[in-house]
């Protein structure tokens, strides 16, 4: 099913995947290349903090030059895991986890591996894992992206408890 939903040109990132939970504004944003994550101080905490718990692991790992990994451990089992500074997006972060291995299985041909969710602040890990119906949601997703995106205009925002943090606020309520 993979093949039929994205060619090798329009591979999303996960954090595309991820916005798309969040918010379809936020990610059209963003793939219009207007990326101010790179100014958030947000982003830069989550870095410290990976940076602080794992010192001594190869981090962000770029598979075909848009798959960012946080990180891989490797023994028995492939383990792809993922650092975030908090759960308030817990939803997001799964989708963006569970979309790498998705990416693994069929892009790569690696079918067993797992993921882990580190939450280092709130010592908290959370394990995914693929399931046929987890497949049929990511596929559903990666269609609702491909639409986002490919849409000349930007979906109107809604406005969410989380918005006045989000890197994007101005553009979309700046005159508010």
């Amino acid at each position: 099913m993979y093949e039929e939903l994205i060619d090798d040109e329009m591979i999303f990132s996960g954090i595309q995947v991820s916005y798309c939970v969040v918010c379809p504004t936020k990610l059209w944003l963003f793939s219009r290349f207007l990326m101010r994550e790179k100014e958030s101080e947000l982003i830069e905490i989550g870095k410290i903090i990976q940076d602080f718990c794992y010192p001594h692991t190869t981090k962000n790992l770029i598979l075909d030059q848009k798959i960012s990994i946080d990180f891989i451990k490797r023994g028995k089992e492939l383990v792809v895991v993922e650092t975030k500074k908090s759960e308030k997006m817990e939803k997001a972060h799964k989708f963006q986890l569970l979309y790498y291995l998705y990416y693994l299985k069929y892009k790569k041909g690696i079918e067993n591996a797992k993921g882990i969710i580190t939450y280092p602040m709130e010592k908290k890990v959370i394990e995914v894992a693929l399931t046929e119906e987890i497949e049929k949601e990511i596929e559903r997703t990666l269609e609702k992206i491909k639409r986002i995106v490919s849409s000349p205009y930007p979906p109107l925002p809604t406005y969410k408890k989380y918005c006045r943090k989000c890197a994007y606020f101005e553009f979309c309520f700046g005159d508010t």
